[in-house]
Protein backbone atom coordinates (compact mmCIF):
# COMPACT_ATOMS: atom_id res chain seq x y z
CA UNK A 1 0.00 0.00 0.00
CA UNK A 2 1.07 3.55 -0.62
CA UNK A 3 -1.08 5.22 2.16
CA UNK A 4 -1.33 9.05 2.23
CA UNK A 5 -2.87 12.16 4.58
CA UNK A 6 -4.34 15.12 2.33
CA UNK A 7 -6.01 18.20 3.91
CA UNK A 8 -4.41 21.73 5.26
CA UNK A 9 -1.99 22.05 7.53
CA UNK A 10 -3.12 20.54 10.93
CA UNK A 11 -6.29 19.04 9.00
CA UNK A 12 -5.06 16.20 7.09
CA UNK A 13 -7.04 13.38 6.35
CA UNK A 14 -6.14 9.92 5.96
CA UNK A 15 -5.98 7.93 2.58
CA UNK A 16 -4.56 5.35 0.54
CA UNK A 17 -3.42 5.50 -3.23
CA UNK A 18 -5.54 2.87 -5.29
CA UNK A 19 -4.18 0.91 -8.56
CA UNK A 20 -4.50 4.00 -10.60
CA UNK A 21 -2.72 6.46 -8.18
CA UNK A 22 -5.92 8.67 -7.13
CA UNK A 23 -6.14 9.52 -3.73
CA UNK A 24 -8.91 7.12 -1.39
CA UNK A 25 -10.49 9.06 1.55
CA UNK A 26 -9.69 6.28 4.96
CA UNK A 27 -11.58 8.64 7.22
CA UNK A 28 -14.42 6.13 7.62
CA UNK A 29 -12.18 3.00 8.73
CA UNK A 30 -9.14 5.39 10.63
CA UNK A 31 -8.56 8.79 12.15
CA UNK A 32 -4.97 9.06 11.09
CA UNK A 33 -1.98 7.51 9.28
CA UNK A 34 -0.46 7.17 13.07
CA UNK A 35 0.03 5.38 16.26
CA UNK A 36 -2.88 2.29 16.30
CA UNK A 37 -3.36 2.29 12.58
CA UNK A 38 0.87 2.34 11.98
CA UNK A 39 1.03 -1.65 13.88
CA UNK A 40 0.91 -4.69 11.85
CA UNK A 41 -3.19 -5.33 13.07
CA UNK A 42 -3.76 -1.36 11.61
CA UNK A 43 -1.81 -2.62 8.39
CA UNK A 44 -3.24 -5.63 8.04
CA UNK A 45 -7.10 -3.88 8.41
CA UNK A 46 -6.24 -1.32 6.17
CA UNK A 47 -4.92 -3.64 3.14
CA UNK A 48 -8.10 -5.93 3.41
CA UNK A 49 -9.85 -2.82 2.28
CA UNK A 50 -11.11 -2.59 -1.83
CA UNK A 51 -9.45 0.22 -2.81
CA UNK A 52 -12.12 0.94 -5.46
CA UNK A 53 -14.74 1.26 -2.84
CA UNK A 54 -13.35 3.99 -0.98
CA UNK A 55 -14.30 7.69 -1.73
CA UNK A 56 -12.48 9.09 -4.25
CA UNK A 57 -10.62 12.22 -3.36
CA UNK A 58 -11.18 15.23 -6.25
CA UNK A 59 -8.38 17.42 -7.28
CA UNK A 60 -5.21 17.99 -6.18
CA UNK A 61 -5.50 18.94 -2.37
CA UNK A 62 -2.25 19.66 -0.57
CA UNK A 63 -0.22 16.44 0.49
CA UNK A 64 0.70 16.62 4.28
CA UNK A 65 3.49 14.50 6.55
CA UNK A 66 2.77 10.60 5.45
CA UNK A 67 3.01 10.00 9.22
CA UNK A 68 1.13 12.07 12.09
CA UNK A 69 1.37 12.23 15.52
CA UNK A 70 5.21 11.48 15.53
CA UNK A 71 6.83 10.86 18.64
CA UNK A 72 10.86 10.48 17.78
CA UNK A 73 12.21 12.02 14.91
CA UNK A 74 15.37 10.58 14.95
CA UNK A 75 18.62 10.36 12.38
CA UNK A 76 21.80 8.75 11.42
CA UNK A 77 24.48 10.51 10.35
CA UNK A 78 27.53 10.06 8.12
CA UNK A 79 25.56 6.33 7.19
CA UNK A 80 26.84 6.58 3.33
CA UNK A 81 30.47 5.61 2.74
CA UNK A 82 30.55 7.98 -0.50
CA UNK A 83 29.07 11.03 1.68
CA UNK A 84 31.31 10.79 4.74
CA UNK A 85 34.35 10.98 1.77
CA UNK A 86 33.41 13.70 0.61
CA UNK A 87 33.08 15.25 3.81
CA UNK A 88 36.58 14.27 5.13
CA UNK A 89 34.76 11.88 7.62
CA UNK A 90 36.27 9.04 8.60
CA UNK A 91 33.90 6.06 8.76
CA UNK A 92 32.14 5.78 11.61
CA UNK A 93 32.67 2.51 14.04
CA UNK A 94 28.89 2.94 15.36
CA UNK A 95 25.62 4.61 14.22
CA UNK A 96 26.10 8.17 14.69
CA UNK A 97 22.98 9.17 16.16
CA UNK A 98 20.96 12.65 16.66
CA UNK A 99 17.70 13.84 15.90
CA UNK A 100 15.52 16.51 14.12
CA UNK A 101 12.57 17.94 16.00
CA UNK A 102 8.67 17.14 15.58
CA UNK A 103 8.41 20.92 14.66
CA UNK A 104 10.61 20.56 11.62
CA UNK A 105 8.38 18.09 10.16
CA UNK A 106 5.91 19.55 6.98
CA UNK A 107 4.33 17.99 4.08
CA UNK A 108 6.24 16.96 0.73
CA UNK A 109 5.71 19.89 -1.54
CA UNK A 110 5.51 22.48 1.37
CA UNK A 111 7.96 25.56 1.82
CA UNK A 112 11.18 25.27 3.00
CA UNK A 113 12.36 28.65 5.14
CA UNK A 114 16.17 29.43 5.21
CA UNK A 115 16.24 30.50 9.07
CA UNK A 116 16.71 34.08 9.63
CA UNK A 117 20.60 34.89 9.88
CA UNK A 118 21.37 31.42 8.23
CA UNK A 119 24.07 31.47 5.33
CA UNK A 120 24.38 27.54 5.27
CA UNK A 121 21.38 25.74 4.72
CA UNK A 122 21.97 22.34 3.06
CA UNK A 123 20.06 19.35 2.06
CA UNK A 124 19.78 16.09 2.05
CA UNK A 125 18.11 12.98 0.33
CA UNK A 126 17.33 10.30 2.37
CA UNK A 127 15.27 7.02 3.17
CA UNK A 128 12.91 7.33 6.09
CA UNK A 129 11.50 3.95 8.01
CA UNK A 130 8.63 4.33 9.82
CA UNK A 131 7.93 2.21 13.02
CA UNK A 132 4.81 0.33 13.13
CA UNK A 133 5.49 -2.11 16.10
CA UNK A 134 6.82 -0.83 19.24
CA UNK A 135 10.37 -2.49 21.24
CA UNK A 136 13.38 -2.06 23.09
CA UNK A 137 16.06 -4.44 22.66
CA UNK A 138 15.12 -5.70 19.00
CA UNK A 139 17.05 -7.94 17.84
CA UNK A 140 17.94 -7.40 14.16
CA UNK A 141 16.91 -10.40 12.74
CA UNK A 142 13.28 -9.45 13.97
CA UNK A 143 13.79 -5.39 12.91
CA UNK A 144 11.83 -6.01 9.96
CA UNK A 145 8.29 -7.54 11.93
CA UNK A 146 8.85 -3.49 13.59
CA UNK A 147 8.39 -1.37 10.17
CA UNK A 148 5.76 -0.06 9.13
CA UNK A 149 6.74 1.42 5.94
CA UNK A 150 9.60 3.32 4.38
CA UNK A 151 9.18 7.47 2.80
CA UNK A 152 11.68 9.90 1.08
CA UNK A 153 12.76 12.51 3.77
CA UNK A 154 14.82 15.71 2.90
CA UNK A 155 17.29 16.21 6.06
CA UNK A 156 17.45 19.83 5.41
CA UNK A 157 20.01 21.15 7.44
CA UNK A 158 22.24 24.41 8.42
CA UNK A 159 26.09 23.63 8.57
CA UNK A 160 27.16 26.60 10.32
CA UNK A 161 24.17 26.05 13.28
CA UNK A 162 25.14 22.45 12.86
CA UNK A 163 29.01 22.39 12.50
CA UNK A 164 30.54 25.26 14.16
CA UNK A 165 28.45 26.69 16.59
CA UNK A 166 29.34 24.32 19.60
CA UNK A 167 27.21 21.54 21.29
CA UNK A 168 25.49 18.73 19.23
CA UNK A 169 24.46 18.78 15.58
CA UNK A 170 20.71 18.96 16.85
CA UNK A 171 20.49 22.97 16.56
CA UNK A 172 21.49 23.04 12.98
CA UNK A 173 18.98 20.39 12.12
CA UNK A 174 16.08 21.09 13.27
CA UNK A 175 14.48 24.63 12.27
CA UNK A 176 11.21 24.23 10.96
CA UNK A 177 10.10 23.16 7.64
CA UNK A 178 13.86 21.05 7.62
CA UNK A 179 11.69 18.06 7.82
CA UNK A 180 9.73 17.09 4.85
CA UNK A 181 8.56 13.66 4.61
CA UNK A 182 6.38 11.85 2.33
CA UNK A 183 4.97 11.76 -0.14
CA UNK A 184 3.59 8.53 0.71
CA UNK A 185 4.10 5.86 3.19
CA UNK A 186 5.04 3.00 1.52
CA UNK A 187 4.43 -0.51 2.73
CA UNK A 188 7.40 -3.27 2.83
CA UNK A 189 5.74 -5.34 0.38
CA UNK A 190 5.73 -2.80 -2.19
CA UNK A 191 8.89 -0.79 -1.22
CA UNK A 192 11.68 -3.33 -2.65
CA UNK A 193 14.89 -4.19 -2.07
CA UNK A 194 15.63 -1.14 0.20
CA UNK A 195 19.34 -2.18 0.03
CA UNK A 196 19.12 -0.71 -3.45
CA UNK A 197 16.95 2.27 -4.57
CA UNK A 198 18.49 5.19 -6.42
CA UNK A 199 17.67 8.24 -4.60
CA UNK A 200 18.52 11.64 -6.28
CA UNK A 201 18.43 15.38 -5.40
CA UNK A 202 18.07 18.47 -7.98
CA UNK A 203 18.05 22.48 -7.19
CA UNK A 204 17.08 24.41 -10.10
CA UNK A 205 17.30 21.54 -11.81
CA UNK A 206 20.84 20.76 -11.36
CA UNK A 207 20.85 17.16 -9.90
CA UNK A 208 23.76 16.98 -7.25
CA UNK A 209 22.93 13.94 -5.57
CA UNK A 210 22.37 10.91 -7.96
CA UNK A 211 23.61 7.72 -5.20
CA UNK A 212 21.60 4.48 -3.61
CA UNK A 213 20.95 2.93 -0.84
CA UNK A 214 23.56 0.46 -1.54
CA UNK A 215 26.27 2.41 -0.25
CA UNK A 216 24.63 2.78 3.03
CA UNK A 217 26.98 1.70 5.65
CA UNK A 218 24.72 0.33 8.38
CA UNK A 219 21.56 -1.31 6.72
CA UNK A 220 17.99 -0.36 8.22
CA UNK A 221 17.56 -3.91 10.60
CA UNK A 222 21.16 -2.81 11.84
CA UNK A 223 19.97 0.85 12.81
CA UNK A 224 16.87 -0.68 14.31
CA UNK A 225 18.03 -2.47 16.55
CA UNK A 226 21.33 -0.44 18.07
CA UNK A 227 18.54 2.04 18.55
CA UNK A 228 16.28 -0.12 20.81
CA UNK A 229 19.36 -0.54 23.04
CA UNK A 230 19.26 3.50 24.00
CA UNK A 231 15.77 3.87 23.73
CA UNK A 232 12.12 2.55 22.97
CA UNK A 233 10.76 2.97 20.13
CA UNK A 234 6.74 3.63 18.79
CA UNK A 235 4.61 3.20 16.66
CA UNK A 236 5.19 6.50 14.36
CA UNK A 237 8.46 6.92 15.04
CA UNK A 238 10.36 8.21 12.21
CA UNK A 239 13.99 6.80 11.49
CA UNK A 240 16.15 9.15 9.06
CA UNK A 241 18.82 6.99 7.47
CA UNK A 242 21.70 9.06 6.04
CA UNK A 243 22.25 10.56 2.70
CA UNK A 244 24.39 9.71 -0.39
CA UNK A 245 27.19 12.41 -1.68
CA UNK A 246 26.01 15.45 -3.13
CA UNK A 247 25.29 17.98 -0.71
CA UNK A 248 25.91 21.61 -0.68
CA UNK A 249 28.43 21.34 1.84
CA UNK A 250 30.63 18.75 -0.09
CA UNK A 251 30.89 21.11 -3.30
CA UNK A 252 34.24 22.90 -4.25
CA UNK A 253 33.81 25.72 -3.16
CA UNK A 254 30.17 24.68 -1.10
CA UNK A 255 27.17 25.53 -2.51
CA UNK A 256 24.34 26.49 -0.26
CA UNK A 257 20.94 27.63 -0.37
CA UNK A 258 19.82 31.32 -0.47
CA UNK A 259 15.98 31.44 -1.27
CA UNK A 260 14.19 31.42 -4.38
CA UNK A 261 15.39 27.92 -5.56
CA UNK A 262 12.86 24.96 -6.50
CA UNK A 263 14.25 21.15 -4.80
CA UNK A 264 13.27 18.61 -6.44
CA UNK A 265 14.14 14.94 -4.62
CA UNK A 266 13.04 11.09 -4.76
CA UNK A 267 13.48 7.50 -3.81
CA UNK A 268 12.91 4.68 -6.54
CA UNK A 269 9.33 3.28 -5.68
CA UNK A 270 8.92 6.05 -3.16
CA UNK A 271 7.99 8.96 -4.76
CA UNK A 272 8.92 12.70 -5.06
CA UNK A 273 8.80 15.75 -3.20
CA UNK A 274 9.31 19.56 -4.66
CA UNK A 275 9.96 22.55 -2.06
CA UNK A 276 10.43 25.58 -2.78
CA UNK A 277 12.83 27.71 -0.87
CA UNK A 278 11.78 31.14 1.10
CA UNK A 279 13.52 33.26 4.03
CA UNK A 280 12.14 32.85 7.00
Amino acid sequence: MKLVRFGPVGQEKPGLLDAEGRIRDLSAHVDDIAGEALTPEGIARLAALDAASLPQVDGAPRIGPCVGGVGKFICIGLNYADHAAETGAEIPKEPVVFAKWTSAICGPDDNVEIPRGSVKTDWEVELGVVIGKGGRYIEEAEAASHIAGYCVVNDVSEREWQIERGGTWDKGKGHDTHGPIGPWLVTPDEAGDVNDLKMWLEVDGHRYQDGSTATMIFKVPQIIAYLSRFLSLQPGDVISTGTPPGVGLGQKPPVYLKGGEVMRLGIEGLGEQTQKVVKA
